[in-house]
């Protein structure tokens, strides 16, 4: 054990180098110190088994020399289909105890020898040990506990069984059996290597809008093949895919302090396949398949265009802040408990043909540099964005680096730098690392911004905000909607940037915009019509009493946060401003529907499908 001393040393030199990654204006050593807590707060997210990487790890395979793991999987021939849950048996064990537990590891070569050996590389996660455990951070795990009988066992060999759900991830992978807790971790055994049948199968392909005439649409999918393949649809039509890649190159990090996604959270990502199906017509039903001989064909499935810009009727979902829920009993590096019960909600929503796109704005897939992540998060939302448009914006968990460009300074995005969000997830925008783009869909012109990069009055993404809402037809669309992450107005008050308000809150007055939708704090809150924090105009009760803003006499925006999405919820202070009219903390997602003359908005929780607000805008 380690003396108090030494480990205030290393503190220390660990806050020496965070400076020395800050510019002299952006931080003081009393800054990073101060900060430090909340900062890993929100990146380790207090979790024991996000410290795993930095445990000792002694071996004790001799406690249990018998030790077997045997995997139960669905194919004949022992290798892992595209998404099955697996047994596991572990027999053998002579002390069952609390503390054990089994790791599913991908690539199955990962070894402790391998690893880099400074201390000091892995204190971004927060934690301050000796050595890693493993150079791949463990995929997901489970105590043996898990199975009810395991520590009722009274005999010299004891066994147990938990169960896995599995998705391709392409490369091998090895279930291994420790003692000891996460905290105390001790290498007991291993599984012999499971291969995927079809590491290059074309899977989790997912739908955006390329532009505002809805005659084209954009798939993009994943695959372990590096070769052309295509989009098949409309009966007869095809495109053949852009392939792209990334790479721990491509991560980012400091000099002294590598990120996770260059170093123990990095995961193979495939190739990235995207392709355009143009010649649609608007709101409209097309069959599609993707793949191509050699590695297969996805499954022959359905999509719907949206409406395009300048016509009539829209129905929209939006949300924020999702992340993705395990589908069995695993512990991962970090798990957003609502995201299952809302994706599924919102699947029940599109298999009604009562949603024409879907608006995620911010913190998508919380990998966090963790890269597996990613894939697990592409299956999740499979069902709902392989059918209809899945429009995205940026926030702080994909862009967010020390010395990377984005406008604040947290390990948030654990090295990604936007890099695997924008390869996942093209949107039409300008360029890489300008990920700000409109978007018009029947009445409404969609404004999508990018709070993690510089908004301030001198920037590129400000004159494009001015020049994009200033050009907006209200003829053609009058609904003007703005969205990003970072809120304007929430009663958590630390997430709201002064400077970010004073900047772009007047061009929203001034475009008058009809509605901003923020997410990053984790609930719900609606105000009254505001401006500089004070109340413009409040809404009046309809006839059937719903709060509706008259915007016929525009006054100023009506702000929303959709943070509910997946992620642990926030609780609301006791005492909040009156602009804040509708506080609600339980899991959701905002239903729209908008006509020429009215837009129509309600929050559904996931797990009722109740509706716990409503609300009208009219012209």
């Amino acid at each position: 054990m380690e003396s108090n001393n030494h480990w205030i040393l290393k503190y220390v030199l660990l806050m020496i180098l965070c400076v020395k990654s800050l510019s002299a204006d952006d931080a003081t050593l009393e800054d990073v110190i101060s900060k430090s807590s909340r900062v890993h707060r929100n990146f380790t997210a207090l979790s024991e088994f996000r410290t795993i990487n930095r445990r000792v790890l002694p071996d004790c395979s001799a406690s249990s020399p018998n030790l077997k793991l045997m995997v139960n999987v669905s194919s004949s021939n022992s290798s892992l289909s595209d998404d099955e849950f697996i047994t596991v048996t572990v027999s053998g064990v002579s002390r069952p105890s609390h503390g054990d537990w089994v790791a599913m590891i991908s690539p199955s070569n990962s070894n402790v020898n391998t690893c880099l050996h400074s201390e000091l590389y892995y204190v971004q996660t927060g934690d301050i040990a000796k050595l890693p455990l493993l150079c791949h951070y463990p995929v997901k795990a489970q105590f043996m506990s898990n199975d009810p009988n395991y520590l009722n066992c009274k005999s010299k060999a004891c066994s147990g069984s938990i169960k896995f759900h599995v998705i391709n991830i392409r490369t091998d992978i090895e279930f291994v059996f420790f003692t000891g807790g996460f905290l105390t971790p001790c290498f007991v055994g291993r599984s012999k290597p499971l291969t995927f049948s079809n590491p290059k199968r074309p899977l989790y392909g997912h739908l955006s809008s390329t532009d505002s005439t809805s005659t084209s649409m954009r798939l993009t999918w994943v695959s372990g093949d590096n070769q052309p393949q295509q989009v098949q649809y409309a009966n007869g039509k095809s495109a053949t895919s852009v392939i792209t890649t990334f790479s721990p190159d491509d991560m980012c990090s400091s000099a002294l302090l590598p990120s996770p996604a260059k170093d123990f959270g990095w995961h193979d990502p495939g190739y990235i396949h995207s392709a355009v199906m143009t010649g649609l017509t608007p709101s409209t039903t097309f069959n599609y398949t993707y793949g191509s001989d050699s590695v297969g064909w996805s499954e022959q499935m359905k999509f719907l265009t949206p409406p395009a810009g300048g016509s009539d009727e829209l129905r929209f979902i939006t949300y924020s802040d999702m992340g993705k829920t395990p589908l069995d009993d695993s512990q991962e590096h970090y798990i957003q408990p609502g995201a299952l019960s809302v994706i599924s909600a919102i699947d029940e929503e599109v298999k009604s043909e009562n949603v024409d796109s879907v608006f995620h704005i911010g913190d998508i897939s919380y990998a966090t540099g963790f890269l597996a992540e990613w894939d697990f998060f592409l299956s999740l939302i499979n069902p709902v964005a392989s059918r209809v448009s899945y429009m995205t914006a940026i926030g702080n968990h994909e862009r967010d680096y020390v010395n990377s460009g984005s406008v604040y300074i947290t390990p948030d995005s654990g090295g990604e730098c936007g890099v695997a969000y924008e390869t996942y997830f093209p949107m039409p925008t300008s360029a890489k690392d300008k990920p700000w783009y409109s978007i018009e869909q029947a009445s409404v012109h969609f404004t999508v911004i990018s709070t993690e990069h510089d908004w301030s009055q001198n920037s590129e993404q400000y004159a494009w905000m001015k020049k994009d809402m200033a050009s907006v037809n209200r003829q053609k669309t009058p609904w003007l909607i703005f969205m990003g992450h970072r809120p304007m107005y929430t009663s958590d008050h630390s997430s709201a940037d002064k400077n970010f308000v004073a900047a772009v809150e007047p061009l929203l007055l001034a475009n008058k915009v009809d509605l901003v939708l923020f997410g990053h704090v984790h609930n719900y809150e609606r105000t009254c019509s505001v401006y500089q924090n004070q109340c413009k105009a409040m809404p009046k009760k309809d006839s059937k009493g719903v709060d509706t803003y008259d915007h016929k006499n525009y006054s100023a925006p009506v702000h929303v946060v959709v943070g509910n999405a997946g992620f642990t919820l926030d609780q609301f202070p006791s005492s909040v401003d009156n602009w804040s009219l509708i506080r609600i903390s339980e899991f959701g997602y905002l239903r729209a529907h908008a006509t020429r003359n009215d837009l129509s908005l309600e929050l559904v929780t996931a797990d009722t499908k109740e509706v716990k607000d409503s609300f009208h805008i009219t012209k």
